[in-house]
């Protein structure tokens, strides 16, 4: 007589795989699996599985962690703190709920990432153990312990939002979650965000930023157009720059370091408009009419050699050029290594009426050149 199948097999396989990732705080990419590559593959740190095999661990996931979350155990008081009186006695049975309760939400979240109830269970257990590791008394076991589940908390929204998963890349949940969770990695121990050095004496501040930054730009690849990703980096930045007394200089300073790397992905992705829309802000930032005029130098070469006429670069170039100071002060020219496109005046494009028009000296650039090109055959 055959074994019959388990229902919650698709739950216990996936649980496995949350629970080897939180030990090592690894980094996986989950993908979704047409229906006859499945149901599950997995190869180092890349996952692979069908929607239905998710569907059947999410309803598991969905009943353990309601089920578990009903317990007086697993409320907690006015302070934050899990209630211990209430606490099981056998601590090898309270570890195994955690980490079932820990496993299931990450199931949960996995299939609907928009799911506040699992994401906000998972807020309220950090900041327990961010209110404990605060205390006078704590010692270095609970702050490590809080460092040590932040950072995992981390990892697995990274997880989440640099995986090619249809929603899960532009998630506002997702988004707020993870600068909730930065916030408290950069606060100190009474909550108060702090401007941080390593060991060499370097403002942690910027390699933060950097990284931040590399999962935005990994997500922006998965799905075009995210402004939640964009949005999520000028919130940071305004954080970042918060803890700094000389708060506009240090928002400068900041947006000065990635504006070289922002600008590679928006010349690699030109029709995506959230990327150019944030290197504009950018360079409001930074208030600096010699950047700004030699990333627009860069921008308009180009656009001027590929031959560009989608509105995504025209609109920063209309937008830029109107900063305050640009082309005020020197008529800055747009040097190509064809003499057909020679020269392009900032002054020019300044004054144009809109994308439409900047994109109409473009074209004028354009047939001066062909027109230039035929002379010398």
């Amino acid at each position: 007589m055959s074994t019959p199948p388990d229902e919650n097999a698709a739950y216990h396989e996936l649980a496995r795989i949350f629970s080897a990732r939180r030990k090592d705080n690894n980094v996986l990419e989950i993908e979704i699996l047409p229906p006859g590559l499945g149901p599950l593959l997995q190869d180092g740190n890349s996952v692979g599985l069908t929607k239905k095999y998710l569907v059947q661990a999410f309803v598991t996931a969905r009943r353990i962690f309601f089920d578990a979350s009903n317990e007086p155990f697993y409320f907690s008081d006015a302070s934050g703190h899990e209630d211990e009186r209430k606490a099981p006695q056998n601590e090898s049975l309270l570890q195994k709920r955690r980490d079932g309760l820990l496993n299931a939400s990450e199931i949960i979240l996995l299939f609907d990432c928009e799911h506040l109830t699992a994401c906000s269970w998972r807020k309220r257990r950090l900041a327990a153990l961010s209110q404990r590791a605060g205390l006078a008394d704590a010692g270095y076991t609970h702050r490590e312990m809080l460092t040590r589940e932040l950072d995992t908390e981390m990892s697995l929204l990274t997880t989440y939002i640099c995986s090619p998963l249809h929603r899960h890349t532009k998630s506002p949940t997702l988004y707020n979650h993870r600068l909730w969770v930065l916030r408290q990695m950069l606060s100190d121990s009474s909550g108060r965000l702090t401007r941080r050095e390593d060991d060499r004496g370097t403002v942690s501040n910027q390699k933060v930023l950097k990284k931040e930054l590399s999962v935005v730009l990994r997500s922006g690849e998965l799905h075009p157009k995210n402004y939640y990703g964009f949005t999520y980096l000028r919130q940071l930045l305004d954080i970042l720059s918060g803890s700094d007394e000389d708060q506009e200089g240090a928002s400068a300073r900041l947006a000065a370091l990635i504006i070289p790397e922002v600008l590679d992905w928006c010349l690699a992705h030109p029709s995506d408009i959230s990327g150019w829309m944030f290197t504009l802000r950018l360079l409001d930032w930074v208030r600096d009419e010699e950047t700004r005029t030699d990333c627009i130098d860069r921008v308009l070469r180009f656009a001027l050699n590929v031959g560009w006429e989608g509105e995504s670069i025209w609109t920063f170039v209309n937008l830029a050029t109107k900063m305050t100071g640009v082309g005020a002060s020197t008529k800055a020219q747009c040097r190509t290594p064809s003499n057909a496109l020679a020269n392009l005046p900032l002054s020019e494009v300044r004054a144009a009426d809109g994308w439409k028009a900047c994109l109409e000296r473009a074209r004028a650039v354009w047939v001066a050149g062909q027109q230039a090109d035929q002379r010398h055959v």
